[in-house]
């Protein structure tokens, strides 16, 4: 009996020993699961037609009737920019510069400058094309709602109907000096009823006005730019079957396009999510202060990668001259700091950090984006405009 209580302990203790031995086993052995990635995205070919609001229906007069009033500076405050001066079809319906030139200013593209005595700035960010926006917002599903549609590279406005008239009540895009914000749209909408040929073309368009609106000016506009479709590049055909369209090259960086994680963000049939993110894009020396883009956070709106060969200079401010130094840039996010000072490192977006361009890929990636471009797009430009002004403002050197 005395040998019974000792041997007891002894084998408690060992059994003791073994469990702890087996615990931290067990531990050692337990791995913590691996966060689950985004989703790659998917990329798909424009549909065939676009969808207008309800309130606001395509038909051929109103169509010719935007394009009217595209192109007519009757629309600035100084009557000297149209909205085709930053917005030109020889550009994708963007621009070639960084910075577009609004009011007092001459010439075209990159030939535009300022009049000699000058107090506007640059306009704060690249033209972005009008091209295909009547798509902007659709998913990879293909479900879009055009009077919900984000505009600008901030997404501060919905729908093309409420985008148009945006850029009259701005100092330096269209307004200028000589009228207040809150009264230009209503001097705008005074001088177009006083045109007899505007307000027939209106009645035309808008068979129950009483009366030329900041709003009917607005729908006609929307109702043009919605039209400027270019959805046949050889990607859309080559997503509709057409296997021949593309290379082999151009299809193996179609899907490096989509496995180095770039489809995260552009995707669906736009190549957009249309969602701000940060990327710490350098600032453009010409404006005054750092633009903080989406409510002040230095995000801005994916944009479309479609007809990139019309409408470089490339980002929300034009830094980036061309598509291999884009691929560059996006290349340099994995270990270098951050071109703008003002954003550090952890602010960069989630779906960028996870990014795997490398050096080696580039020049196949670019070669796909090419296959993006549909050159086949409406260019006509009207011989005059009814206020008799230059048409597309003063674009001539």
């Amino acid at each position: 009996m005395r040998y019974f209580v000792p041997l007891l302990l002894f084998l408690l203790t060992g059994t003791l020993l073994i469990n702890a031995c087996h615990s931290v086993d067990d531990k050692r052995k337990e791995v913590k699961p691996k966060p689950k990635l985004p989703e790659l995205g998917t990329i798909s070919a424009l549909p065939l037609q676009y969808s207008s609001p309800a309130n606001n229906p395509s038909t051929p007069e109103k169509i010719e009737l935007g394009r009217l009033l595209f192109y007519d500076p009757i629309l600035s405050g100084g009557k000297d920019v149209a909205c085709a001066t930053c917005h030109h079809p020889e550009f994708g319906y963007a621009e070639s510069r960084e910075l577009p030139i609004g009011v007092n200013g001459k010439g075209l593209g990159e030939r535009r400058s300022f009049n000699k005595i000058n107090d506007i700035p640059f306009t704060k960010r690249n033209a972005p094309t009008l091209l295909n926006i009547a798509f902007n917002g659709i998913d990879e599903k293909g479900n879009y709602i055009p009077e919900d549609a984000p505009m600008f590279w901030d997404n501060r406005a919905k729908g093309l109907e409420q985008q148009a008239m945006m850029p009259v009540s701005t100092l330096e895009e269209m307004r200028g000096h000589g009228f207040t914000e809150t009264k230009i749209k209503g001097e705008i909408a005074r001088r177009i009823n006083n045109i007899p040929l505007y307000r027939k073309l209106f009645k035309e368009a808008f068979p129950n006005i009483i009366t030329i609106t900041d709003t009917t000016i607005s729908q006609a506009l929307a109702a043009f730019q919605r039209s400027l479709i270019a959805n046949n590049s050889r990607f859309d055909r080559y997503m509709r079957g057409e296997k021949t369209a593309l290379s082999g090259r151009e299809i193996n960086g179609m899907k490096l396009f989509i496995s180095t994680g770039c489809a995260r963000c552009h995707n669906g049939p736009m190549l957009s999510d249309f969602k701000p993110h940060v990327l710490g894009v350098v600032d453009n020396e010409k404006l005054l202060v750092s633009d903080s883009g989406y409510l002040q956070t230095y995000a801005f709106r994916t944009p479309t990668l479609r007809n990139m060969r019309f409408t470089r200079p490339y980002m929300h401010n034009g830094k980036i001259a061309t598509l291999d130094n884009v691929m560059l840039f996006y290349e340099d996010l994995k270990g270098k700091p951050l071109p703008n000072p003002h954003v550090p490192k952890e602010q960069l977006d989630s779906l960028a950090v996870l990014l795997n361009v490398e050096f080696k890929d580039i020049d196949i990636i670019v070669e796909f984006l090419n296959t993006l471009n549909d050159e086949q797009y409406d260019k006509i430009i009207p011989v005059s405009v009814p206020s008799g002004l230059p048409v597309g403002g003063n674009i001539k050197n």
